[in-house]
This record gives structure tokens, sequence and C-alpha cells, in this order.
């Protein structure tokens, strides 16, 4: 009698949470796709939190990121709300007959403070050492007036967390930037910010990340494809 009553209470204990427990083994992916070109890439100027727009080139790109896009399920658009990311994204959701679900402005570009609108010719030449440090350690210096690599992964992660647990289960499209894409995916996965510069971004590259059981995993980084290149500067 002792038995069958255990048993029974094992079997509706089974019951019970086989919903909760197929739900958690269920992935999430997201998107992680960065803007197309503005005039501020192409002339190499520091950007970072100046709300510049796509230019033509950044908008012909856009459209061939939405193009190759286009045929994969995709539940929902984040973005952040700088325009050269929004109209990126906005993009990518019209093939799918959608509209971006919400703006985050946690996902805005990191600010470069005073050295913002300046040539990179012009930084280099008049603050040589300040310039080698941004460059080679840009984890450990913020530019004048600009905002630590460290705060701009620390909201870059809260968003994406949030994301998440909002969307479990689905595929997350998120259109950000290159600085701050970079730096979250050295947070997922669990790589120290020294490593930052080892993660390139060009402009609307795809990466692709699977969230399950707690852990990530890195499924495909800085694909352009879509641009007629395995990656910048070798044509196919």
């Amino acid at each position: 009698m002792r038995k069958k009553f255990f048993g029974a209470m094992i079997f509706l204990l089974t019951i019970f949470f086989l919903p909760w427990t197929a739900q958690a083994a269920e992935s999430t992916y997201v998107i992680l796709i960065r803007h197309g070109e503005t005039d501020y890439n192409r002339q190499h100027l520091f950007q970072g939190s100046l709300d510049i727009p796509l230019n033509s080139m950044g908008l012909k790109q856009a459209d061939l990121l939405a193009q190759a896009l286009k045929d994969v399920p995709i539940d929902v658009f984040i973005s952040s709300p700088m325009l050269r990311a929004y109209v990126t994204t906005e993009k990518c959701a019209a093939l799918h007959g959608m509209q971006i679900a919400y703006a985050d402005k946690r996902l805005s570009e990191a600010s470069y403070g005073q050295w913002a609108g300046k040539s990179t010719a012009e930084v280099k030449k008049d603050f040589a050492r300040e310039y080698k440090l941004l460059n080679e350690q840009r984890w450990k210096y913020t530019p004048p007036g600009g905002e630590s690599l460290k705060s701009t992964q620390k909201r870059y992660r809260a968003a994406l967390d949030d994301a998440i647990k909002k969307y479990p289960g689905k595929t997350i499209l998120i259109g950000a930037h290159s600085a701050g894409n970079a730096a979250l995916i050295c947070s997922v996965l669990d790589i120290k910010l020294d490593h930052f510069n080892q993660f390139k971004q060009d402009n609307t590259c795809i990466n692709v990340l699977e969230y399950k059981d707690g852990k990530w995993r890195l499924l495909l980084l800085n694909s352009v494809d879509h641009l007629g290149y395995l990656y910048k500067g070798v044509h196919r």
C-alpha cells in the first residue's frame, strides 16, 4: 500500500513539474547585430553616444541584412534607441511584417566624452599616449568625460538578461553597437574584458547566442556574408 502511495505521488509530481522542466530546457536564441555604416564610421571619427544616422551605404547594408534574415524565424525585435541601430533593426523587423517591440536605452553605445566627433588621426596626434591606452586597453582607459567599458558592459548585460526573462524560449533580435556588443559577448562567455579587442564587430554583422539551462553558447560571430564577403576585406 505504501509503495502504491509513493508511486502515485511520484507520478503526480512528475506531471506537475513536467511543463516547467520542458520550459527550462528550451533554448532562447539571441541574434545580436550591429548597425550599418554612418559617415562617422567612414571618416574614422569617434562616434559613440552621438546620434549619427546611417549614410547611403549603411542603408544599403541594412537592407542586405534584412534580406539575409527574412526567412529566419524571429519572435521579437529590440533595439538601441539610437538612429543608426534603430533604423537597421526596423528594416529587419519590416521584412517579418513586425515592428520593434521596444527600444532599450541601456543598449546605447558608449560615450567617448571629449573625443566625440574628433578623428582618430586628431586624437592619435594630440593624445598619443591616451590613444594607445584606448586602442590597446579599452577596458582600463576611459576618454575624458566618457563612459567606462565596464559600465557599458553592465547595462548591456542587464538589458539582455531582462529580454531573455521576458521572452524565454523565443528568438530575439537585438540591434545595437560595436563596443557594447563586444563587451556583452565577453560577459556571457565569462571572458575578462582584457579580451575585448579580440571580438571584432563590423557594420551589420550578425552574432548568434544560445541560452539554455543557465548557460550561454556562441553559435555565430561577426558574420557579414550578406555583404558579399566572408570577412571584411576578403570578397567571395
